[in-house]
């Protein structure tokens, strides 16, 4: 039987069986709400849905209030504290809170492949969005250390500098540490529509509304959009819904790794992610720690990492890549400090790099793939520690080179990276539609073939290009 309270939306949402409890909202800060009459039935993480009115002409003449999807996030005796989806506007001291419990649940299926989604399963593009059958929890357990999978082959990305200085392997997980303004979005574009998978499942946390569009219309080729789910929660929106959202984009491609499916999981971005969180665990009482984020977020961000990476025996791969903001350019702020550690590997993308044009401005000096020694051969892994050596080389010689303190003669490594280090640099912006091994043949030729064609004198120019 309906409560008489509540809204025809509220009972339309409610998919619990049984009988449904009811609360009172008793304080709210703006952010937070505080529920009574819910205890000893609510549990961390289930979902309120609260009735607002607002008090306006229109309500006078008999236009209705709306609800307000909540989620527990804390509990105190008599007193349960929630944390909205949306603004609270409206909500007053003595509002109906309905419990729902139905909340922690999607429903992908084949038909999300190639549409936008929203962080509570709706379509953002047009098309009715046909849920699946199953049923992916937003937040579960990781696969059981003992029995996953270890990682698998190397695979192709498109990019030379991925399939050969850092390779990605099957069921990898990668950081990309980037500023703003240095082509994080254009490289996961290119990785997206690069890398061999089934499945891309793209998370765009906390992103600019503007930048949605832009990332899928202009940097995700026809082909990528094609075996894409775009997940999206935009800046304008609730941390809860920037952490639903990223819980979203994992159970989606939990959902195809359990089909067997090989998943490329692309998290945009990670930073954002912990800063939602750390937002509500402030409202809930957390204490803060270093730069204001609660203890809570080391463990918080693991647990959803620790998600992706290789499935169980018999199950597919989450290969993901994660990209971390860097504020200032700071490398060693908490947030990527904490993450470098839970990943596979990590590409730093440098601002100097872009700035002088070369895209993916990745720094390879700084960038580390775990997947090496594995995942490629012995002679492979002599070429790639010779063309490291020549980029370290070149780059410990640059400012005595800027500084025409250098002469050509006096160090045959630095003279020899002089020479080879244009070439080196080209090779990792290029793109390849031919593999792993035309990458590899095509780095074997710059470190020991063919004949010198950059003086030492012209080597010194690209330097101060």
């Amino acid at each position: 039987m309906n409560h008489p309270l509540a809204p025809p939306k509220v009972e339309q949402l409610l998919k619990t069986a049984g009988p449904r409890r009811y609360g009172v909202v008793t304080a709210t800060d703006g952010l937070s709400i505080k529920i009574s009459g819910l205890a000893g039935h609510a549990s961390l993480d289930d979902t309120v849905l609260i009735s607002t009115e607002r008090r306006t002409a229109n309500k006078r003449a008999g236009g209705g209030g709306r609800e307000v999807r909540a989620k527990i996030v804390a509990m105190d005796g008599e007193l349960v504290t929630a944390f909205a989806y949306g603004s609270l506007a409206g909500a007053a001291l003595g509002s109906m809170a309905v419990l729902d419990r139905g909340g922690g649940y999607a429903l992908p299926s084949e038909a999300w492949i190639g549409r936008i989604i929203d962080p509570f399963g709706a379509p953002m593009d047009d098309g009715v969005l046909k849920p699946g059958e199953i049923s992916a929890p937003l937040e579960r357990a990781a696969p059981n250390a003992a029995k996953r999978k270890m990682l698998g082959s190397r695979l192709s990305t498109g990019l030379c500098v991925t399939d050969t200085l850092l390779p990605i392997c099957r069921g990898q997980r990668i950081g990309l540490f980037a500023g703003s303004g240095v082509g994080k979005s254009s490289l996961l574009g290119d990785i997206a529509c690069g890398v061999e998978c089934d499945v891309a499942v793209i998370a765009m946390i906390g992103e600019r509304g503007r930048e949605v569009r832009a990332f899928i219309e202009d940097t995700l080729s026809p082909e990528g959009r094609e075996k894409s789910v775009v997940i999206a929660s935009t800046a304008d929106q609730s941390p809860l819904a920037k952490k639903r959202g990223a819980h979203l984009a994992m159970a989606t491609a939990e959902y195809f790794r359990d089909q067997g499916k090989q998943v490329l999981l692309l998290f945009d971005s990670l930073t954002r992610y912990a800063e939602a969180h750390r937002e509500i665990a402030l409202s809930a009482g957390e204490a803060p720690s270093l730069h204001a984020f609660p203890p809570s977020t080391f463990r918080t961000i693991a647990s959803l990492v620790e998600r992706s990476g290789p499935g169980e025996e018999g199950q597919g791969d989450i290969t993901s890549v994660f990209s971390v903001l860097v504020a200032g350019s700071d490398h060693d702020e908490p947030v990527a400090d904490m993450i470098r550690g839970i990943l596979d590997g990590h590409i730093v993308l440098e601002r100097q790099i872009a700035e002088r044009g070369r895209f993916p401005a990745i720094d390879v000096s700084r960038s580390v793939s775990r997947s090496l020694p594995k995942a490629a051969s012995e002679e492979e892994n002599v070429l790639l520690r010779e063309a490291r050596a020549i980029l370290r080389a070149y780059e410990d010689s640059e400012t005595i080179v800027r500084a025409g303190l250098y002469a050509h003669g006096a160090d045959p490594q630095i003279d020899r990276a002089l020479e080879i280090w244009p070439k080196l640099d080209q090779f990792i912006a290029d793109k390849t539609e031919m593999g792993v091994e035309d990458s590899f043949q095509r780095l074997q030729a710059i470190v020991h073939g063919g004949k010198k064609q950059h003086s030492t004198s012209a080597s010194a120019n690209a330097l101060s290009a």
